[in-house]
């Protein structure tokens, strides 16, 4: 009789999936007490978590569609994650240009109201609904740190210098920047740091209950090797693949649907002077943002569409890019063309199937089920890169019940590592680096802060020159911070690191990123063993 894994050799909790709510579900679990696996089939952030707007933001626009819970838990969080994280998030003014012809295409719970209350008003967003809206959007979230709305005059001014003559006036509020790939390495940094185990390029090909126990087949992606876990609960935080997981690595019936709806961005060169970014509406009812990116570069998303493959890698399509170009230029003086745009990203988002009509109204708000009928499995549906964290106590909440001696919330205030600073002070942590290492440029050190905080400072360490922090990959990306990268993020190819762990793939050539992707392998230990033993 074949004895059952040793006790020592089961985790209490697996988790598939290695965006944000996989990693998030990690680092809160993991700081409770609980033994924790995450496994994710590629790069952390390789799919929805590294191809948002990169905003924690409230969802001005969910107020149309009457989601006030969702809203206003993310507009708490707002504050909270800031305060984590002052060195990849920081606030932003969002300038909302509007004019009293402006007229919108629209099946929103509000827009049916005003119509069946005012039929005079069909088509249009009146300035009260705006100011009503933006009201509750300072007031619902006890807002301590985010200045407040105010009016804005666009004539002479900064904001309106690159708007058509048109727009005379603005409404300006707050919300809050975020770099959404390295808030999900960071969480699974973090995780791995209080004990749970981090496994990147690994697939779950299988899970089956066996007795009280998941068993979970794991294949290695690069070897094609294949090992086994087992844990006393199972977390599908798949993403786009969560339906894929129920039904075919789980093998479980299920009437629980996801919509997958696809939002793409495009980047172009920078389009104005200032820091503030647009909330641009659409005569199809839709927004879109235009926000400072990169410092050279202009960010411009995002659009909805239903995608229906999982696999099927989203791209921004050509009739996306120039529905985007056209939405910014009915703003823009200067109309936004292809020939503007210097990248494309896209992401599927993976919405609970709420039944909605179309992609743009589907809840953009969680849904977690869980499934008893045997060692628990926890279905992790939809949510927002703004909600991830009480998301992942939400998770907690839910599995408690498996788990008696579980320990209570704890992340709502501890930083991610490298943030322990606070909100105010990133310009003189920025000045602190400058003085520290000479040869730093303003570029380099802001954008090392950006990425790393106070951990910048050990990353480089003792060095004197650039030349002491070995090869120069170009964009001031050097052998230091690679070693790092690999070593401490999960890092294996030069994509990794230009387009996840920092956006230098903007200003590297292919050349350059090729060149990083060869020494990558050849520094990987995995490399060097499988040399060492031929």
């Amino acid at each position: 009789m074949e004895s059952g894994p040793h006790h020592a050799d089961v985790r209490d909790l697996f988790v598939i999936g290695g965006g944000i709510n996989g990693c998030g579900i990690a680092r809160d679990a993991a700081g409770r007490g609980l033994t924790v696996t995450l496994a994710e089939m590629n790069d952390l952030a390789s799919a929805t978590s590294s191809a948002s707007t990169k905003l924690f933001h409230g969802g001005l626009r969910y107020l149309e569609f009457f989601e006030f819970r969702l809203v206003r838990e993310a507009l708490v969080e707002r504050e909270t994650l800031l305060r984590a994280m002052p060195h990849i998030s920081w606030p932003l003014r969002f300038v909302l240009p509007w004019h009293r012809d402006m007229r919108f295409e629209s099946g929103t719970p509000t827009s049916k109201v005003l119509e069946t209350l005012m039929p005079w008003m069909k088509g249009r967003r009146p300035a009260w609904l705006i100011r009503l809206g933006l009201f509750l959007y300072d007031t619902m979230g006890g807002r301590k740190i985010l200045p407040g709305t105010t009016r804005l005059s666009l004539d002479g001014t900064p904001e309106g210098a690159p708007l058509k003559q048109k727009f005379r006036r603005a409404y300006e509020y707050s919300d809050c920047w975020v770099e959404d790939s390295r808030l999900v390495v960071l969480n699974a940094r973090d995780a791995a740091g209080m004990g749970a185990e981090i496994l990147t390029r690994t697939r779950v090909v299988e899970a089956r209950r066996e007795g009280e126990l998941w068993a979970i087949t794991l294949e290695d992606s690069d070897t094609g090797q294949r090992t086994t876990r087992h844990a006393r609960a199972l977390v599908n935080a798949g993403g786009p693949w969560v339906g894929k997981v129920i039904q075919e690595v789980a093998s479980i019936n299920s009437t629980e649907g996801v919509r997958l709806v696809r939002g793409s961005h495009i980047v172009t060169r920078k389009l104005y002077d200032h820091d503030k970014c647009y909330f641009f509406q659409g005569k199809d009812g839709r927004i879109i943002f235009a926000i400072p990116y990169e410092t050279d570069f202009t960010l411009i998303g995002t659009t909805d569409a239903d995608h229906g493959d999982p696999s099927e890698k989203p791209v921004c399509t050509p009739e996306e890019q120039d529905y985007l170009c056209a939405f910014a230029s009915e703003y823009f003086e200067r109309p936004v063309t292809r020939d503007d745009i210097v990248w494309t990203y896209s992401g599927v988002r993976p919405l609970h199937d709420d039944g909605a009509k179309s992609a743009t109204a589907a809840t953009r708000d969680y849904v977690l089920k869980v499934d008893d009928t045997g060692a628990p499995l926890l279905n992790v549906f939809g949510g927002k890169i703004t909600t991830y964290r009480r998301l992942a106590e939400s998770a907690m909440e839910q599995l408690a019940p498996f788990f008696p001696a579980l320990m209570g919330p704890w992340t709502a205030a501890v930083p991610l590592p490298g943030g322990n600073f606070e909100v105010d002070e990133v310009e003189q942590v920025v000045a602190d680096l400058r003085a520290s290492y000479l040869f730093l440029s303003e570029f380099w050190a802001r954008r090392l802060v950006r990425g790393y905080g106070l951990e910048a400072g050990i990353i480089l360490a003792d060095a004197a020159s650039p030349e002491d922090l070995g090869r120069d990959f170009g964009a001031t990306l050097t052998e230091r911070e690679v070693r790092w990268l690999m070593d401490k993020e999960y890092a294996r190819t030069a994509a990794d690191v230009v387009w996840r762990r920092s956006k230098l793939g903007l200003r590297m050539t292919p050349e350059e990123v090729a060149a990083l992707d060869r020494w990558m392998h050849d520094a990987r230990p995995e490399t060097n063993a499988a040399e060492a033993a031929e």
